[in-house]
């Protein structure tokens, strides 16, 4: 029994961080459907801030792809202007950082709480042992 190994096609994907700029500007505007130059004048209003390259080339993310699609909705589909866009985005990055700060600080207390649980466990450990 022979196997046809030209019929399997397999596939190596290297994963990586959204973060990670992959993509030029012509692919980026492809991905989003939209002109390069949309891109650009998105840059100069301090919409989104594509990573450079050695050589000045603009690089975008995946995080990039979706903040720019989260662009046109708001502009396309919820008639927003480009400065509405700016002060969304802004708040929805405060809110990010408000969302970590509050997430981080439940973090402390329930440590704090599990801590204060130990020791009146053991408290009452001692006690017993003690006969009190």
């Amino acid at each position: 029994m022979r196997r046809d190994f030209a019929a399997r096609e397999v596939f190596c994907v290297r994963s990586h961080d959204s973060n990670e700029p992959v993509y030029t500007i012509g692919v980026a505007a492809r991905l989003v459907e939209c002109h390069p130059q949309t891109l650009r004048m998105y840059e100069r209003l301090g919409l989104i801030t594509p990573q450079r390259t050695d050589t000045k080339l603009r690089m975008y993310s995946d995080g990039d792809i979706a903040k720019l699609r989260q662009i046109q909705r708001l502009t396309q589909d919820l008639g927003v202007n480009l400065a509405g866009v700016h002060v969304i985005l802004e708040l929805l990055e405060k809110l990010q950082a408000l969302r970590g700060e509050m997430e981080s600080e439940v973090d402390r207390i329930q440590q704090e709480a599990e801590e204060e649980v130990r020791v009146a466990q053991l408290r009452l450990s001692d006690a017993a042992l003690r006969g009190e």
